[in-house]
């Protein structure tokens, strides 16, 4: 079957959704020439690495996002799969054989045409070397062969069919500058940070300097094939506490702020100059319960408390949380109460238990009942012991820089207390959290994660596979192995027919919720704030158009599209942003994961994942 380009998407920008990404010449590092256009946005997160083998934090992702191109994107309004550098592609009948055209205009930032040797010995490094394949190594698992039979096409052999071949989240490197580095640094590539600045990329922009702690610098590419972005220069400057990067977004010292609290967004709504923006939410809110630390082989490492192991304690505490609570008052009504582990955002994947197929959300009395027949009987004190005679007293470890999250803790400690489990609520900052869930130091943790149209990466963090191969090493936030929802995996991998993989991947929620390990909150509306002075609110593509976000977006369609606000129309003379004339081109959020991306993306040991 052959896959043509989806038809171009009209461009619809309302102002109340065009929010982010703006100029903000004021205290911008190296903007002295005032004819640079400079947008800058308010980022909290720090870097791991801009190595885009091994990237997994979401801001980290996002920048490569700019930086580099795939094969494929997302359509700007509607979020299914489109055109970047295969212009078209095609299937065999056995859906074992795909052929992807490229595009005969892209160019990397050096002036280095980008061919498919570029592409087959990028997928073919993430295939062969396992330094190569922390990042992507997932979309390429049930690769056999990737070859080139000519400069602009390559074929793509799979020992099984794979349902995300349309959805491949890995960035196409130059192979003339990524080459010597893996000869260079063999074993230790995957401590090689990418730093070696300009990068050389085909993305819409260039990575040009990164400050650790103050800020992150990208440089417009004019050479991209798409056509050049509206603004000159991206800074993405550091801000610690959210509250001051909201102050400088009143006072005009940067644009774009994403991730608002309730009580943030509420606070900016009719102050003058500033627009809020609200989407649903492409993320969930959870903690995850510590069943046992453990490697792939069997190693048991940490000192998780050893009653959670049992699945009866584990639903038990999933069972005495009310979700609708947390969205209440830990979210102040601006979320959705979670179901299953995909947003309902996503309406063909999620799943959300229904009365009598598995235990309900929430039934405290039920939760209280599991327990005393299960042996867990209170102290003098109110609190239970385990029937080995281990006082339930657990540690929480709760994000100090998320407010959402600090709420939600307050509420289930409480809750849990009802029910005998007494909680020490630490609340801590986010690399403290991560150290504590790679060495499984931990009884319950809060995290989160955003999902991407293909729910494919975040249902595989929670395979076996995903165990870590030593301690410190874990791929996804909760040690999970089960050998059902394993085969099941493999099987939704497998599922051409998208209505029966969505039932597959349904199923593969209701073992996780019945597990326990897992447990899904809510679902967060995306709530973030712009200048309407420093950028031309008609000049932004949101995802999904119209009603969506502007930061997490899956493509870069948001900054490349965004224009200064005195911006008035291109070289053509024809008045339109170039989102309204290129189709589905149009695009460039920096922040395609900051909350993001993911998500969906990938693996991080903090919450902000993409």
């Amino acid at each position: 079957m052959i896959h043509h380009p989806p038809p171009a998407a009209s461009a619809r920008h309302p102002a109340v959704a065009v929010a982010a990404l703006l100029i903000a010449a004021p205290a911008v590092p190296a903007a002295a020439d005032s004819t640079v256009s400079t947008l800058t946005v308010a980022v909290s997160q720090q870097v791991d690495s801009f190595n885009p083998f091994t990237a997994q934090l979401a801001v980290t992702t996002t920048v490569l996002g700019h930086v580099y191109d795939r094969l494929l994107t997302n359509d700007p309004r509607t979020g299914e799969p489109a055109p970047a550098l295969a212009e078209s592609w095609e299937t065999g009948e056995d859906g074992l054989t795909w052929t992807f055209h490229l595009r005969r205009d892209a160019v990397f930032s050096d002036g280095e045409p980008l061919t498919s040797d570029d592409v087959v010995w990028t997928l073919t490094t993430v295939m062969e070397n396992e330094a190569a394949a922390v990042a992507g190594g997932n979309y390429v698992a049930g690769f056999e062969k990737v070859t080139a039979p000519d400069d602009h096409t390559v074929v793509v052999e799979l020992a099984r069919p794979q349902a995300t071949m349309t959805s491949l989240d890995v960035p196409i490197v130059p192979r003339h500058v990524w080459e010597p580095i893996l000869e260079r640094e063999g074993e230790g590539f995957a401590g090689h940070t990418g730093e070696d600045l300009p990068t050389v990329g085909s993305g819409p922009f260039v990575l040009t300097e990164h400050a650790r702690g103050r800020s992150i610098t990208l440089e417009a590419n004019p050479g991209h094939w798409r056509g050049a972005p509206g603004f000159d220069r991206i800074v993405l400057r550091y801000y610690s506490e959210k509250d001051a990067a909201v102050e400088a977004l009143r006072g005009g010292e940067v644009s774009f702020v994403p991730d608002l609290t309730d009580a943030q967004a509420t606070s900016l709504e009719g102050a003058e100059d500033i627009a809020v923006n609200f989407a649903d939410g492409k993320r969930f809110q959870a903690f995850t319960v510590n069943p046992g630390a453990r490697t792939r082989d069997g190693e048991e490492f940490g000192d998780g408390h050893p009653a959670l192991a049992d699945r009866t304690l584990r639903r038990a505490i999933a069972m005495a949380v009310d979700n609708q609570e947390i969205v209440d008052k830990a979210h102040g009504g601006r979320a959705v109460a979670a179901g299953g582990y995909i947003p309902a955002r996503y309406t063909d994947f999620h799943w959300a238990p229904e009365g009598g197929e598995t235990d309900p959300d929430f039934a405290p009395d039920t939760a209280d009942a599991l327990l005393d027949e299960a042996g867990y009987a209170r102290g003098a004190d109110g609190v239970r012991v385990s029937p080995d005679g281990d006082r339930l007293r657990l540690r929480m470890h709760v994000h100090q820089d998320r407010p959402d999250n600090v709420n939600a803790g307050l509420i289930v400690a409480e809750r849990l207390a009802g029910i005998g489990i007494e909680v020490e609520n630490l609340t801590v900052d986010p690399g403290v959290l991560s150290d504590a869930l790679h060495a499984g130091e931990y009884d319950l943790i809060f995290t989160g994660w955003t999902v991407s149209p293909d729910p494919d990466y975040v249902l595989g963090i929670h395979t076996c596979d995903a165990l870590p191969l030593e301690p410190g090493t874990m791929q996804g936030d909760a040690y999970f192995c089960d050998e059902e929802y394993d085969e099941l995996y493999e099987a939704q991998l497998r599922e051409y027919d998208p209505g029966r993989r969505a039932e597959i991947v349904r199923d593969l929620q209701r073992i996780l919720h019945r597990e326990a390990v897992v447990n899904v909150l809510a679902y967060p509306d995306i709530r973030e704030a712009y200048r309407t002075d420093h950028i031309d609110p008609s000049s932004v593509q949101v995802q999904p158009d119209p009603g969506g976000n502007i930061w997490g977006q899956d493509g870069y369609w948001a900054l490349w599209s965004a224009r200064p606000a005195a911006w008035t129309g291109g070289a053509s003379g024809d008045g339109l942003p170039p989102v309204a004339r290129a189709g589905i081109g149009a695009a460039a959020l920096l922040a395609a994961a900051a909350g993001t991306a993911v998500l969906l993306h990938r693996k991080a040991t903090e919450e902000d994942r993409e």
